[in-house]
């Protein structure tokens, strides 16, 4: 085991008593749902027992989160990173994404392009939101073209041919697209 996997270990088993108190759950409950005794969850809490893979599974699905919510490293990136398409005229900061089925993502997007065409209408499965932070959207729905000021918000199903753009200059907004919606509107329109 390196130092790495050291510190990683130990915040895993730190994750797991703090999820565990903060879900008012006591060793014996946790226990209890896990399948396994007090004493042997508190071995694996204190670091006196490895844990394996599939005590540590049945801990995730007792604490209600994923397994990979509980080893994932620590020393993530917090920053947010902003991608730039200068093709799309968008640049996008993501700032949440649910992966699979049913998951979302919340991004704010700079728009510097025009809204596209009739032509250029796409249709998907979902619904999207966005509020306007600055400046001004142009939606496109159908046959509709709707100015989204600042401040201002919007929801709809994307079963509609739509697109947007920004108004008369750069606009800035926040979105959340489902699981469908993200697929199109974060990937290159051709």
């Amino acid at each position: 085991m390196t130092q790495d996997d050291g510190e990683l270990d130990a915040l895993v088993r730190k994750r797991i008593r703090g999820l565990r108190a903060a879900l008012g759950m006591s060793l014996d409950d946790l226990a209890a749902a896990c399948f396994m005794s007090p004493s042997t969850l508190s071995r694996i809490e204190t670091g006196h027992r490895r844990i394996s893979l599939d005590q540590l599974t049945a801990i995730a699905r007792a604490l209600g989160t994923t397994l990979d919510s509980l080893v994932e490293s620590a020393d993530a990136d917090v920053v947010i990173r902003p991608r730039h398409e200068p093709e799309r005229g968008v640049t996008t900061w993501t700032l949440r994404h649910e992966a699979g089925p049913g998951g979302t993502t919340v991004a704010k997007m700079r728009i510097d392009r025009p809204v596209p065409g009739p032509d250029q209408l796409r249709a998907h499965p979902g619904w999207e939101w966005f509020t306007v932070l600055s400046g001004t959207i142009a939606l496109r729905l159908a046959e509709r073209l709707i100015l989204v000021q600042s401040g201002e918000a919007a929801e709809f199903s994307t079963m509609v041919p739509h697109a947007f753009g920004a108004h008369e200059g750069p606009a800035e907004l926040l979105g959340i697209f489902d699981h469908d919606g993200r697929r199109t509107h974060l990937r290159r329109l051709p």
